[in-house]
């Protein structure tokens, strides 16, 4: 997807707004598969104690010099930064990371996970709120964990987050319908809109844990299931075999 331009970041110009006036318009968010949506945008900027019971356990088990991906409004940075973690944030939207240094986050950059932008290496890689979105698609899983063996430190964890939409699919007695000769039943398209900023349409993935720990034991990682969620959504560590 690469970094945006500040024309087309329409997340970024919401996170921006509600920094600045504590209060921000509809974050609308559209998608030929589902209904118009919207983000909370004040969800964005939640402390420790309002997040989620798998963002919790993920932040407390963040250890050595850590990298936030897609960090946002950058709320689990400086919760990483509260609990005396070392801690680089970045993300594609040139607006939030702007809002990022506003809030305090001691080391934030304007990169694509994906780029060559990134040479160092990290004891934790930490991908929440569907982390695993970036991916893309299926197809990308190699080129996904490619990534990872440059920017992990021997002995580092991978913590990221999913959900799997196979409940969209099933029917009253639990049976799902799902064509199994087409597309992973987890790759979503999104397109966002913030008054009159739009966004490019972007893929995001969703993958459920069997189908994330296949792909990571065929490129060279062993997946974990450390926690699950309420609702068809779980914390995963992924670990190099090799290093």
């Amino acid at each position: 997807m690469g970094v945006l331009e500040k024309r087309k970041d329409p997340m970024g110009a919401a996170i921006a707004d509600f920094y600045k006036n504590g209060v921000a318009g509809r974050l609308r968010v559209m998608s030929s598969m589902f209904d118009e949506d919207e983000i909370p945008v004040e969800h964005l900027f939640r402390v420790f104690e309002e997040m989620s019971e798998i963002e919790r356990v993920a932040l407390e088990l963040s250890r050595g010099r850590c990298l936030d991906v897609g960090a946002g409004a950058g709320c689990h940075s400086l919760a990483l930064q509260d609990r005396g973690v070392d801690v680089c944030a970045i993300d594609i939207s040139p607006l939030s990371v702007e809002t990022m240094k506003h809030q305090g986050v001691a080391d934030v950059r304007l990169a694509d996970f994906f780029t060559d932008d990134l040479r160092e290496q990290f004891d934790t890689i930490l991908m929440l709120m569907n982390g695993s979105g970036i991916i893309g698609k299926i197809d990308n899983m190699p080129k996904f964990f490619a990534r990872l063996k440059i920017l992990l430190a021997k002995g580092g964890q991978v913590l990221l987050d999913s959900s799997d939409l196979i409940y969209l699919f099933e029917d009253e007695e639990g049976s799902a319908d799902i064509d199994l000769a087409g597309d992973y039943y987890g790759e979503v398209d999104y397109a966002m809109q913030y008054k009159n900023i739009k966004g490019d349409s972007f893929d995001w993935l969703y993958v459920d844990f069997e189908t994330l720990a296949y792909h990571a034991e065929a490129c060279g990682f062993v997946a974990e299931l450390i926690k699950k969620g309420e609702h068809y959504d779980y914390l995963a560590r992924l670990s190099c075999k090799n290093l």
